[in-house]
């Protein structure tokens, strides 16, 4: 991809990883339309970096307002060459404490928003032959833990067409990349979370210990969000990005024990895995 003041769109850089992927981009030299969900965020964003980012209101739930949006970007800049999609929650709870209401909107915002916004920009990549898709995913779509189950599930669902997404985007030259952060310093499980209403004293020793855990080093994760923007920049970068950016030890370690502990158990269980075919 021609990396010369590529034009970004990323949604939700009110802060945290979008706010400082688009000051990584922007001081590299990009241009970057940021999506804010109130107008009274824009101008602090058209600020950031004077002449390189511009604010954009949206909120990425309201699917009748993203093709204005992009239209708005297509028609002052010509074209759009990467999104971003991050804006997202995380909402707490064990699943059977969680209402549907609670689990719907979950899904509708971390899951079909995306959905929508990556369906608006295919027909202008598609045209152009060239772009790259950013989902920023999870940890959390590749290893699922108490306490955030439906957060696991709109993540999951994420990687699951993502990774099919990518291989219908192979041959017209357009990349997509799964970024899968772990814990790192922004308010994802402080202001930015939403917690389920209802509580049920049965699940204080499962998800109750581990959402406390959660929120008690909320705002000293070990991730640096600025050293994250770097990363994801270097992976736009690359000649051939990967479809996967595990970004921090606590992640990487993580998965690589999710996988371990898989093959184990497929393994263990092989010889009845593969006993269920007709005897021809």
């Amino acid at each position: 991809m021609n990396t010369s003041n590529r034009i970004w769109l990323i949604t939700g850089v009110s802060g945290g990883l979008g706010r400082a992927l688009a000051k990584e981009a922007a001081m590299q030299g990009e241009t970057v339309y940021g999506t804010l969900r109130k107008p009274e965020q824009i101008s602090a964003f058209n600020e950031l970096v004077p002449g390189k980012t511009f604010g954009l209101q949206l909120d990425v739930n309201h699917h009748n307002e993203i093709k204005t949006v992009i239209e708005q970007i297509v028609s002052k800049s010509g074209r759009l060459d990467v999104l971003v999609n991050n804006a997202g929650y995380g909402l707490l709870g064990a699943i059977e404490e969680l209402n549907m209401d609670e689990a719907r909107m979950q899904m509708e915002t971390n899951f079909f928003a995306v959905l929508a916004m990556t369906q608006a920009v295919l027909p202008i990549m598609r045209k152009q032959r060239s772009g790259h898709i950013l989902q920023i995913s999870s940890m959390s779509g590749l290893r699922a833990n108490s306490g955030t189950g439906l957060y696991n599930a709109s993540k999951f669902a994420l990687e699951g067409m993502s990774e099919a997404l990518a291989l219908e985007l192979q041959p017209l030259h357009i990349h997509l990349t799964l970024v899968e952060p772990g814990p790192f310093r922004t308010d994802w499980a402080g202001a930015s979370s939403v917690t389920a209403r209802n509580k049920i004293d049965d699940y204080e020793i499962s998800s109750g210990a581990r959402l406390r855990q959660l929120q008690s080093i909320s705002g000293k994760q070990p991730g640096d969000p600025a050293k994250a923007a770097k990363a994801i920049l270097l992976a736009v970068n690359s000649e051939h990005p990967p479809l996967r950016l595990i970004l921090g030890k606590v992640a990487l370690d993580a998965v690589r024990e999710k996988f371990r502990t898989v093959e184990e158990e497929f393994s263990k269980w092989e010889a009845v895995s593969l006993n269920t075919s007709f005897e021809d």
